[in-house]
């Protein structure tokens, strides 16, 4: 007589948890872990609130700015900061600060775009050279060139500016446009900042090809290198523009004749006129010509936006 044994396989789990609960035999039920995809990221309340504060520290004087650019002088001092007066002065504040001072504004605008252009301009082209030297050529002294760089970057301009008063004073340089421009060629972080940039984004193998089928090494650079550039220049371009164009205490020692101020040296005598004896307040004009003077670098971020955002993750991610 032979006797038959059947074997069955264990049923998993969460099998038997779902045929339980589908037979009504009330067996618990087992958790899943929860499981973050990368499209989702986890949520966390901290990050938003500092991130909500942070927009408020950015967004609230901007905001400041526009409202009381609307105001006249008088209505500066009946209405509240946040909120408009009861006239719209807007047009007439930009008028008046064109027309103040025959016109001094409107030179001022053009010498801080003077200054951006061959300052930031220059120090860009620089920057774009000398980084993508370091990066693609070896000779002597490269490490000892890069520990410069590096200590460059930790120097404050304010720690720079005396004695460069004092050597474009020997030159004879003072109290001309020079003594701006000449100082913001150098850019010791827009050249770390390129020479990072041109490591990641330009494949040695590539300029090998364009040597060997015999283009020189300025032609190799405009034609090759430069276009993949692009994104790190627009970045260090931006950054050297809003350096020049924000710079105060350069010109400050430098200049003297008020026909060569920027606009930040030029707005800053405005709002002193209020603390000089007969001096004319003219605080509604120094607001209106704020706002004209951050409106071309807001456009310029908006506009360029996808190339300096670019520019600056390069090299974040290694393959």
């Amino acid at each position: 007589m032979s006797t038959h044994v059947t074997t069955t396989s264990p049923t998993p789990p969460a099998e038997a948890a779902r045929a339980g609960a589908a037979a009504g035999n009330g067996a618990p039920r087992l958790r899943t872990p929860r499981r973050h995809s990368p499209g989702r990221p986890k949520r966390s309340v901290l990050l938003t609130v500092l991130t909500a504060l942070v927009v408020l520290y950015t967004v609230v004087p901007l905001i400041w700015l526009v409202i009381n650019a609307t105001k006249t002088q008088s209505g500066l001092a009946d209405s509240s900061g946040l909120w408009f007066a009861h006239d719209f002065a807007l047009w007439d504040n930009i008028r008046d600060t064109f027309t103040y001072h025959d016109g001094i504004f409107g030179r001022w605008l053009l010498n801080t775009a003077m200054y951006v252009v061959l300052g930031a301009g220059g120090a860009t082209l620089l920057a774009v050279l000398g980084g993508y030297a370091l990066a693609k050529f070896d000779f002597f002294g490269k490490r000892g060139v890069f520990a410069v760089v590096i200590g460059a970057v930790a120097v404050p301009g304010t720690a720079l500016a005396v004695p460069t008063f004092l050597m474009f004073s020997k030159m004879g340089l003072t109290d001309t446009p020079w003594a701006v421009i000449i100082p913001s060629l150098v850019s010791p972080f827009g050249l770390y900042l390129m020479w990072v940039f041109a490591t990641e984004a330009i494949p040695t193998e590539l300029l090998e090809a364009a040597r060997i089928d015999g283009a020189g090494e300025v032609r190799t650079f405009f034609q090759v290198a430069l276009p993949l550039l692009a994104p790190g220049l627009v970045t260090v371009l931006l950054f050297t523009t809003v350096a020049t164009w924000n710079n105060y205490f350069l010109p400050l020692i430098m200049l003297k004749d008020s026909d060569w101020y920027p606009l930040t040296l030029g707005l800053s005598a405005w709002n002193s006129q209020a603390e000089t004896i007969g001096g004319d307040v003219i605080y509604n004009l120094v607001i209106t010509g704020s706002l004209i003077t951050i409106l071309p670098l807001i456009a310029a971020f908006l506009l360029l936006q996808k190339y300096w955002q670019s520019g600056l993750s390069a090299g974040s991610v290694k393959e």
